[in-house]
């Protein structure tokens, strides 16, 4: 892929006068009306007409239907959606094929932002957290403790089933392997099962609650998030219905759906409150990612930690589909060799990591060429992307797209 045509508008102010750049690929409805794949590098223009932001700040992947990035001034611009999408539009705002800015209820610049299915986070530069959407996203209590708690985890890497609360363990489907964090292939027949009857459940119990108006489980104002004392939350990342907060300390908490054990606890169990991820209690996290079923997390020495499902290869374990991973493992894949990476990211069901050199690599789901990959083939390995002419900035994924922030000068 070529980055020397295309354009976003503004530059930003260095020695050499650089211009910030989006691209994306993959299906954005409201840009894409028809569901065809996007496979090579689209360029994002930014709306000069706004006022205080006159270019591109950082890339934050966006949602279900719609894309996220941030202005030069700490705008959330968001684009993409349209009326034909339901729960997107409320939570985006109908934008179309042009960026505008989010309404917020702060002043302050935005930081970091991310959303999943039918949610979003945002995080200021004070460090205020907003959550809005599917309440089941949002946490119902407040995070107990501060950071020094962190030091006085117990170490539990194994996974033991003496370390969880009795009730926990008792709730958990048959044929998890804890020892592991992994469901064999042999035993997760009677997992999936559990996991569907579950997923029937919850849906029926949404379909209820929609006809009603959907005034119980879903909350399109963004409201603060809660956290203890001494808790400076970085940045955030949003899955399908769970959500991740990194400390400026480092550690990493999540809360939310844990049906595929995408919250990374060592089970299946849905987090109501942030609750920390005690396996990589002796691990520094700087990046955070979450899919829809998946979740990816870079450690300060450039590992890629990976948990969750893996039912289209969005681990990029090259295992086969059913795959479940409860606890985070270091991705370990011969195409990555001894790279460090920078950047993860998650779709819906493909993930894409910047390594420290500026190299891309993808796997996953690959439908409407989200991959970068030229085409619309599924992987379930790391496979590098061509970004020929880019100085790549950062990455991220949005549900159905991939989103590209690169510098070029001018």
């Amino acid at each position: 892929m070529d980055c020397n045509e295309g354009g976003g508008g503004g530059s930003t102010k260095t020695e050499e006068r650089r211009e910030a750049l989006v691209y994306t690929w993959g299906y954005l409805p409201g840009v894409s009306p028809v569901k065809s794949p996007i496979v090579s590098l689209s360029p994002v223009r930014f709306p000069n007409r706004m006022e205080g932001g006159y270019s591109w700040k950082d890339v934050c992947g966006g949602g279900c239907g719609f894309a996220m990035a941030i202005s030069e001034c700490g705008k959330l611009m968001t684009w993409g959606s349209t009326d034909d999408e339901g729960q997107s539009y409320v939570i985006s705002g109908k934008h179309g094929g042009t960026p505008e800015a989010y309404p917020l209820p702060t002043e302050a610049s935005i930081l970091k932002a991310a959303a999943g299915w039918a949610h979003c986070v945002a995080v200021t530069e004070t460090g205020e957290v907003y959550t809005w959407g599917w309440k089941e996203c949002v946490p119902s209590g407040n995070l107990i403790g501060d950071l020094g708690m962190v030091e006085h985890l117990q170490k539990d890497t194994t996974g033991n089933q003496s370390s969880l609360p009795a009730e926990q363990v008792k709730s958990m489907p048959q044929g998890f392997n804890l020892t592991g964090g992994t469901v064999s292939h042999l035993d997760s027949k009677r997992a999936r099962e559990e996991i569907a009857k579950r997923r029937k459940i919850s849906s029926a119990k949404v379909e209820s609650e929609s006809s009603t108006g959907g005034k119980e489980f879903f909350n399109p104002s963004p409201c603060l998030v809660t956290l203890g004392p001494g808790v400076r939350i970085t940045t955030v990342a949003a899955g399908g219905r769970h959500t991740l907060a990194l400390s400026d300390a480092g550690a990493l908490l999540t809360f939310g759906w844990g049906l595929y054990g995408q919250c990374g606890q060592g089970n299946t169990i849905d987090q109501l409150r942030p609750s920390y991820v005690k396996s990589l209690s002796e691990t520094k996290v700087k990046n955070i990612a979450a899919g829809l079923w998946h979740t990816l997390c870079v450690s300060v020495d450039g590992h890629v930690y990976a948990f969750g499902g893996n039912q289209f290869g969005q681990l990029g374990t090259g295992a086969d589909e059913g795959e479940l991973q409860t606890l985070p493992k270091i991705l370990d894949s011969p195409g990555l060799g001894s790279k460090h990476t920078k950047v993860a990211s998650c779709g819906a069901r493909h993930s894409v990591i910047l390594t420290e050199d500026g190299q891309l690599f993808s796997w996953g789901w690959n439908k409407y060429g989200q991959l970068g990959l030229g085409d619309s083939v599924d992987r379930n390995i790391p496979s590098q992307v061509s970004i020929e002419g880019c100085l790549t900035k950062n990455i991220a994924c949005g549900w159905w797209h991939t989103l590209l922030l690169a510098e070029r000068p001018i």
